[in-house]
């Protein structure tokens, strides 16, 4: 060796899992100028801080790694953290909440520390961007209800990426383009077909987007005002994703009694517009629907082998997480926040809406009718601290009153914005879709200030290591980082990341795979995890031991 390399940092001694799902492999690992070197296994065994005589290699910095993997940072491809960084430092007494429920600081912090390097937002057809104009001061009450504070809408994705590159962040942001939003900062949150002229500046906003880096376009087609929309206008859009050749992301219009004839819309969408197909945290909830994934699963191999480009993510909960308004048949959402406050003050539309419950709605997913008010727990209502945690059964019986008086009585109260946990899932059904080969981890985390928020947003990557990897043995090592790292970061074009090689991006985490564990309960949501060491971005160490280092080299990134 000619010259004395130097690195930045050195992560010396650990067992290497690159991310691609090949064996693991004793090796350090240098990072310089952001980047990364794979060294021969034991170049720098028994050098001092500073130098590693083996190889002559140096390091300003050497991370211990021995007993340890070495692996890619964690993507995690579903995420709504669009705007919590946005709300304020932690302890300006903006981006806090009542004592005892989730602070600022606590929710900007969860995700790195369970090794997450990237996140990627704009999910289920909600995202800050992008609008028309003189759209965005309307828009204002939405996002405030969507992402827990007052974050403000953007134009477009360039709007949103200089928002956040004035707040500093320990890890990368992306984001694809929200559906839901489209229509809202075109139509307004009507409850109607897009006109020609309405349509066309929809596809125009979704491609000025997607030219300056956004990650795709998402659907969530089971919340308003996206769920207004037709299949037709789906492709329409998605035909620009396409045209970028970026993916066609989508909540389904049912997960529920008829998962599979929304899962067959999606497919149809994405031949028609020729997008890639990415089904977000594949379920099948309710009563009605359990066991379905022995069915939707083998249709999507089915599909994969027929050479189409589909794939799908996953969280390891059987419970979801989302707005109580969801809870509600669509035309109570007709009109917007404003509109849904006057019909829930109306008793008669109040009992209409309890008939829809009852009956159902020809192509809305029912959740409650699917399960029941006794599976739907309060995450997260400001004004009302007490609420968090119980069922809205329980409160109704409480109170001595019907359920649906209760939630709307609630969503009156806190001006829509109360967020719940829906206990719909089986066991069966998670874990059949993790072990498919094709699916990735995505937390799903609703990281708004206050309440109890589900424990995903802190707990997801490391419960898929301690008790599905190490516990249950469904997953493989390999198998399993590959998920969490290689495959997403091709799914979503995040080149040169989610993999440790020569010349990668330096975003890595150092974990304990006979003690990674998530702590995080629904009782105390943001509990970190044991057994993450470490975690590296963009070649800085934003966790040591455990704990934030301060350093924030996290950035959004364009793609």
């Amino acid at each position: 060796m000619t010259g004395t390399p130097r690195f930045d940092l050195l992560v010396r001694g650990g067992l290497v899992v690159d991310g691609t799902g090949r064996p693991a492999r004793p090796a350090d690992v240098g990072v310089s100028g952001g980047r990364l070197t794979v060294l021969p296994p034991g170049s720098s065994s028994g050098s001092s801080p500073g130098s590693a005589p083996g190889s002559g290699a140096g390091a300003a910095e050497v991370l211990d790694a021995r007993g340890r993997v070495v692996s890619p940072g964690f993507v995690d491809v579903h995420t709504h953290s669009d705007g919590v960084a946005l709300l304020g430092p932690p302890g300006d007494g903006r981006s806090g909440s009542a004592s005892g429920s989730a602070s600022g600081r606590e929710l900007v912090r969860a995700s790195v520390l369970q090794g997450v390097t990237t996140e990627i937002c704009g999910n289920c057809g909600s995202s800050l961007f992008p609008a028309l104009p003189e759209r965005l001061p309307a828009m204002r009450a939405e996002t405030r209800i969507a992402f827990g504070g007052d974050v403000g809408a953007y134009a477009d994705f360039a709007g949103f990426a200089t928002a956040h590159a004035g707040v500093p962040r320990a890890n990368h942001l992306a984001s694809l383009v929200g559906h839901g939003t489209l229509r809202a900062g075109v139509l307004g949150p009507v409850d109607r077909p897009a006109r020609p002229a309405e349509l066309r500046a929809m596809c125009a906003l979704l491609d000025a987007s997607l030219a300056q880096g956004a990650a795709g376009l998402s659907t969530g087609l089971i919340y308003t005002p996206g769920s207004y929309a037709g299949t037709a206008e789906v492709v329409a859009l998605a035909e620009v994703a396409a045209r970028h050749g970026k993916p066609y992301v989508t909540h389904l219009r049912d997960e529920m009694s008829r998962v599979e004839e929304a899962l067959e819309e999606a497919i149809e969408i994405s031949r028609r517009s020729g997008a890639a197909l990415h089904v977000s945290h594949h379920k099948t909830a309710g009563r009605y629907a359990w066991g379905r994934t022995e069915r939707t699963l083998p249709r999507l191999a089915e599909l994969r082998a027929g050479g189409m480009d589909v794939t799908c993510d996953v969280y390891p909960y059987t419970a979801g997480s989302t707005a109580l308004a969801a809870m509600l048949p669509p035309w109570a959402n007709d009109g917007g926040l404003r509109a849904l406050t006057a019909r829930l003050g109306d008793p008669a539309q109040r009992d209409r809406m309890r008939r829809a419950i009852a009956e159902g709605v020809p192509g809305w997913e029912n959740t409650v009718g699917n399960g029941g008010w006794d599976r739907i727990s309060v995450a997260c209502a400001p004004r009302h601290p007490r609420a968090e945690g119980a069922t809205i059964a329980d409160l109704a019986a409480a109170a001595g009153a019907d359920p649906l008086d209760v939630a709307a009585d609630l969503l009156v109260a806190e001006d829509g914005e109360v967020t719940i946990i829906s206990h719909s899932m089986i066991e069966d059904d998670v874990r059949r879709v993790l072990a498919a080969p094709y699916a990735m981890i995505g937390s799903d985390g609703v990281p708004k200030p206050g309440g109890r928020p589900h424990p995903r947003w802190a707990g997801t990557f490391p419960r898929v290591l301690g008790r599905y990897v190490r516990e249950l043995g469904l997953l493989g090592l390999e198998e399993a980082v590959h998920k969490m790292t290689g495959m997403a970061a091709a799914r979503f074009g995040l080149t040169g990341r989610g993999v440790i090689r020569d010349g990668a991006h330096a975003d890595l985490v150092v974990f304990d795979p006979a003690a990674v564990a998530d702590l995080a309960t629904f009782t105390e949501p943001l509990l970190p995890p044991a057994g993450v060491g470490a975690v590296v971005v963009g070649g800085a160490v934003v966790v040591r031991d455990g704990e934030e280092t301060g350093a924030r080299p996290g950035r959004v990134l364009a793609l």
